[in-house]
């Protein structure tokens, strides 16, 4: 049932990370990945919001227990009772298992998705109006933040797993969340039947994403392509030799998304409508600031710089990787510290030889002890420190 290219990471001896909740599919996981072997460990996310979830950790712990596998769970406890639950426990699952997994020495992660959950994703994107990204659905593999999140049972139906479980004699737990209407999720999964008798079934809207996904490769592909022969990085900033305009306005709009990437390798991609006013601010000749950009014009050419709003709070040892991109080699000392060049700009009296414009300068990164600046080096304070960026 497990894709042949996670198998295949198991048997040669990768070690793989599994997120095992305690439901079925995850727990179907978890036997799956065991029958065959491999350097497994596992985690469980404790979202703390059910008086079971501690009780289901448990089993999970004792199943791995059972195998001889390491099992950990990480318990959130972010949830204020405000904003979107469902969204909010999802990127605090990722960042745990983000966590674990480096901690563990883990690069792969296994998640339990099925084929009925990538069918839920396109009818969601559906019914946002998605464009063909978006009706790509779940993609079998995910490459975030240096990590590769695997879906090894995105083309296995809940019936098969189910089914696998009962005939193997397993055990699993139900979430009560998982009937709760007031999910769209949920709403879209008990309409299933209805959707199957007009002929969208999972494995119909799972043709469906493979066949936006093959696209997106090919959209991705000509980006990359317009990519290097437009855009020239400066000193931490992007800048797009070519005037919006003389592209289609989806070519633009990669192009710029691609961009703010290079810019924020962290940043949470613009939602449908975010993106929609931002090309029209962009097409208009308007700079905009949107998800710890800056994007700024110096005739046609567009400038994409780091917000310095953005990077204010990111405080880190000199020796370590700052806002996710930016190495800093000199003489460093317990007592120094990296942090965003802000105003201690007025303290750089040379700074306009960069080349670079004040409000980039002060988002890059400086050496500080305390309030004391003590090198900026792309503003050129302070001789002895020099900053690069790290590549992907």
């Amino acid at each position: 049932m497990l894709a042949p290219g996670f198998a295949q990471l198991l048997q040669g001896g990768t070690p793989v990370g599994l997120a095992v909740s305690g439901g079925g599919d995850s727990i179907a996981l978890l036997h799956l990945a065991a029958a065959i072997g491999g350097r497994i460990s596992v985690a469980s996310v404790d979202h703390g919001l059910r008086p079971e979830s501690a009780a289901e950790c448990g089993m999970v712990a004792d199943i791995c227990t059972s195998y001889g596998l390491p099992h950990q769970t990480l318990k959130w406890t972010g949830w204020d009772r405000r904003g979107n639950l469902q969204d909010q426990a999802r990127r605090a699952r990722y960042g745990l298992l983000a966590d674990w997994a480096r901690a563990a020495g883990v690069a792969n992660i296994a998640l339990g998705h099925t084929a009925d959950d990538q069918a839920e994703t396109i009818v969601m994107a559906l019914a946002r109006g998605a464009g063909v990204g978006g009706l790509a659905g779940m993609a079998a593999v995910m490459s975030r933040d240096g990590l590769h999140y695997h879906r090894p049972l995105l083309q296995v139906t809940r019936v098969a797993l189910r089914a696998y479980l009962v005939a193997t004699g397993r055990v699993w737990c139900d979430d009560p969340s998982n009937d709760d209407p007031a999910y769209e999720r949920i709403r879209i999964r008990q309409a299933a039947d209805t959707l199957a008798e007009l002929g969208l079934t999972s494995q119909t809207l799972g043709q469906v994403a493979q066949h936006m996904a093959t696209a997106t490769e090919a959209l991705d592909r000509g980006t990359a392509d317009l990519a290097a022969a437009v855009m020239m990085p400066q000193s931490g900033d992007v800048l797009i030799m070519l005037a919006l305009r003389d592209l289609s306005r989806e070519q633009a709009r990669r192009l710029v998304l691609a961009a703010m990437e290079r810019v924020h390798r962290r940043i949470t991609p613009p939602r449908k409508d975010e993106q929609q006013r931002l090309m029209h601010a962009l097409l208009q000749g308007q700079g905009v600031t949107l998800g710890g950009c800056l994007m700024t014009f110096d005739g046609p050419v567009l400038r994409v710089s780091r917000e310095p709003q953005a990077v204010a709070q990111i405080v880190t040892p000199t020796t370590a990787l700052w806002d996710a991109r930016w190495r800093l080699s000199g003489p460093h000392a317990p007592d120094l510290q990296l942090r965003a060049l802000g105003a201690g700009i007025e303290l750089c009296c040379d700074w306009r030889r960069s080349g670079l414009p004040r409000r980039s300068l002060q988002a890059t990164p400086a050496v500080w002890r305390d309030q004391t600046l003590v090198s900026a080096p792309l503003a050129g304070f302070g001789g002895d420190w020099s900053a690069q960026i790290v590549a992907d």
